[in-house]
C-alpha cells in the first residue's frame, strides 16, 4: 500500500454539503471532489483502492450505525467510472467480516459492481518507526495489498472517544481480537488517543468521504437515536474532518482526544482549516446530544480522577428490562480480571464490578439489545457542575 497522499496529508480543506436523501449522493459526490480538484488527485486509473467503510457489527443500515448501502454504492460508481480497481472490507467488533458486509446491505452492492471482499481476517506485522505511542501494528492483510484506502465513516457519538469520525474508523483496520487487547492495554482515553493517531498516519487513507445523512446521537456508536444531520463531508485530513463533526455537534473539538493528540503533535491546525461548499455554521446542530462534560472520560487523567475512579467516572449500566442475559458483554469485556459476571446465572442480567472495569464501554457498544448505557455517578455530576 501506498502512504503517498496526493493531495497532500496536512491538507485542511474539508468539503461540507447538504444531502438529506440517499437518494443525492453521487450528483453532491461528484461536486465534493471537484471542489477539492478533481479525483485525479486522489488515484489513477487502474490503482488498487480499497473503500473501508463503517461495518461496527454489521447492522440492519436503518438503524444508522453503519455506513448505508446507497452510499456506498455511490463511492462506489465514483470510483469506477475513473478507473479504479476497487475492493471493500472491515473488521467488525463481534462476529465475521462476511456476516457484517451481508447483514449490513454491502455485499450485495458490492457484487453487483463486481467489488471483492478484502482480507480482513488474516493480518502482517508492520513497522511504524514515526509513531507517537506504538512502532509497530498487526494490520489487515487487505489493507497492505491495495495502493491506498478511501474511508467511509459515519457520523456518530461514541463513549470513549466521544464522537466516531474519519480517525475513529481506522480501528478496523485492526483484525481479530486484538481491538479488545488495545483497549485493555491502554485504558486512558489519550493513550488510546495516540495509538488511533498513529493508527490513521500509518495507513494513510487517500481520502475521507463521511456518511452524515443520517447520524446518531445520544448513546452511540450502535445503540443512540438516528439523527437527520443531512450532510457529506469529505478531506483528506482525517483530524480536519473530524473537527468538523464536533463543530456541527455542538461539541467543543478541544473535547474530542484524537484532535487534541493530533494538534498537540502538529497533524492539524484548527486556525487553518478551510471549508468549501456549505458553510459550517449553517450545519450546527445546537441540541445535538453528546458528551460535552470537561472530565475524562475514562477516569485516569488528574489526581482525583484517579483516586476516585469508580465514583465520579462516567460508567456503563444495564437496563435490566432490556437485558435478554445472551452474554455478548461478558464475552467482549477486555478487562482482567473481567468487569461483569453472571454472579446469579444466566436468569438474571450480568453484574458489573466497577473496580475492575476499564471503562473502555465495549459492552454498551456491543450490546445487541441496546440494553447498556453510560451514567456518571452523583459524586461525578457534583464535580462536573463545580468544574472540579
Amino acid at each position: 500500500m501506498s502512504k503517498t497522499n496526493l493531495i497532500g496529508g496536512h491538507d485542511s480543506r474539508v468539503v461540507l454539503l447538504k444531502c438529506n436523501t440517499y437518494t443525492d449522493v453521487y450528483p453532491a459526490l461528484e461536486e465534493g471532489v471537484h471542489l477539492l480538484g478533481g479525483l485525479h488527485q486522489i488515484v489513477q486509473p487502474g490503482e488498487r483502492i480499497l473503500l473501508k467503510p463503517n461495518l461496527l457489527l454489521g447492522d440492519n443500515p436503518e438503524r444508522g450505525s453503519t455506513t448505508h448501502p446507497l452510499f456506498f454504492e455511490a463511492v462506489v460508481k465514483l470510483f469506477q467510472k475513473f478507473g479504479a480497481q476497487l475492493f471493500y472490507g472491515d473488521s467488525p467488533g463481534f462476529g465475521t467480516p462476511q456476516s457484517a458486509v451481508r447483514n449490513s446491505g454491502l455485499a450485495s452492492v458490492a457484487d453487483s459492481f463486481g467489488v471483492e471482499l478484502a482480507n480482513f481476517v488474516d493480518s502482517v506485522e508492520i513497522s511504524n518507526p514515526e509513531g507517537i505511542l506504538l512502532k509497530q501494528f498487526l494490520l489487515a492483510k487487505g489493507v497492505l495489498a491495495v495502493d491506498g484506502l478511501v474511508n467511509l465513516p459515519k457520523f456518530k457519538t461514541h463513549a470513549l472517544m466521544r464522537l466516531t469520525g474519519a480517525v475513529k474508523n481506522c480501528f478496523g483496520c485492526l483484525p481479530g481480537v486484538q481491538k479488545a487487547a488495545f483497549h485493555a492495554r491502554l485504558e486512558d482515553e489519550f493513550r488510546f488517543a495516540e495509538m488511533l493517531v498513529d493508527l490513521v498516519d500509518l495507513i494513510a487513507p487517500r481520502l475521507h468521504i463521511m456518511d452524515g445523512i443520517i447520524g446518531m446521537e445520544g448513546n452511540g456508536p450502535r445503540n443512540g437515536e438516528k439523527r437527520n444531520v443531512g450532510v457529506i463531508l469529505i478531506s483528506t485530513n482525517p483530524y480536519a474532518l473530524d473537527h468538523c463533526v464536533a463543530r456541527i455537534m455542538n461539541l467543543d473539538p478541544r473535547l474530542v482526544p484524537t484532535l487534541q493528540v493530533a494538534q498537540k503533535h502538529g497533524r492539524y491546525d484548527p486556525e487553518k482549516i478551510q471549508f468549501l461548499g456549505e458553510p459550517i455554521q449553517n450545519s450546527i446542530l445546537e441540541d445535538f446530544e453528546v458528551n460535552r462534560s470537561n472530565a475524562s472520560t475514562t477516569g485516569t487523567q488528574g489526581f482525583y480522577m484517579s483516586l476516585f475512579k469508580q465514583w465520579v467516572t462516567p460508567r456503563p449500566f444495564i437496563q435490566q428490562l432490556r437485558c435478554t442475559q445472551c452474554g455478548r458483554c461478558v464475552q467482549v469485556c477486555p478487562a482482567s480480571p473481567n468487569a461483569l459476571s453472571f454472579e446469579n446465572g444466566r436468569n438474571q442480567p450480568p453484574v458489573y464490578d466497577y473496580q475492575a472495569c476499564i471503562r473502555c464501554y465495549c459492552c454498551q457498544e456491543m450490546c445487541p439489545e441496546e440494553a447498556i448505557a453510560i451514567r456518571t455517578p452523583l459524586l461525578g455530576r457534583i464535580l462536573n457542575e463545580i468544574n472540579l
